[in-house]
């Protein structure tokens, strides 16, 4: 790998213009997937926000759920927000029918968390890792970690809630900093790939 690694976006909903932009700011070349293909492209994965349950049906209906969780059981980054986190969580709270995950942090998520669309809002969190004093965090329909295993680290917390975790080359926030122009989580996800590379 270059010194400007290529890193997905998984493409199927969400904000994944947003992610593109956020990661080109961070020194990556960034491009979306959406098949097996493209994911066998690149060096590491965003999963964005959008809806859990429908995510893991648009990959497994893409052929792309068994493949994403090979790269991530293999070591591949992944950077996850919100809908993202509950797809790497190895368990979840209180699943829809027929949900799955891709699984990579041992951690056990509750959706929607911090209550519905209408109780949407913006926080300043600290975030281990991230220099320059904390970022704004924007929570909409958000997920929080209600517990982590041995292997995974807590990296960020709000209102007494887990909000960021990290376990080994996986990156998960509750909030999106793809929508706020300051790129610094992702350009912390840029260096982990480049760390790997």
């Amino acid at each position: 790998m270059s010194d400007t690694p290529v890193i997905g976006v998984l493409a199927f909903q969400g904000d994944v213009r947003e992610h593109l932009i956020a990661l080109a700011s961070a020194d990556a070349l960034a491009r979306p997937v959406r098949r097996p293909e493209e994911l066998a492209e690149v060096d590491g994965l965003v999963l964005p926000g959008g809806e859990s349950t429908t995510m893991s049906k648009l990959a497994t209906l893409f052929g792309l759920l068994d493949p994403l969780r090979e790269r991530v059981r293999g070591g591949m980054p992944v950077y996850g927000t919100c809908a993202g986190m509950i797809l790497l969580a190895d368990k979840i709270l209180d699943p829809r029918a027929g949900q799955e995950t891709i699984g990579g942090i041992d951690m056990i998520v509750r959706r929607n968390a911090f209550g519905r669309q209408n109780e949407s809002f913006e926080a300043a969190v600290e975030v281990a890792g991230v220099e320059g004093g904390p970022v704004e965090g924007v929570f909409i329909r958000a997920p929080w970690v209600e517990s982590v295993g041995a292997r995974a680290e807590v990296v960020a917390e709000h209102d007494g809630h887990i909000v960021a975790v990290r376990q080994g080359n996986a990156l998960a926030t509750s909030f999106h900093p793809e929508l706020t122009g300051d790129h610094r989580v992702h350009a912390l996800f840029v260096d982990m790939v480049r760390a790997v590379g």
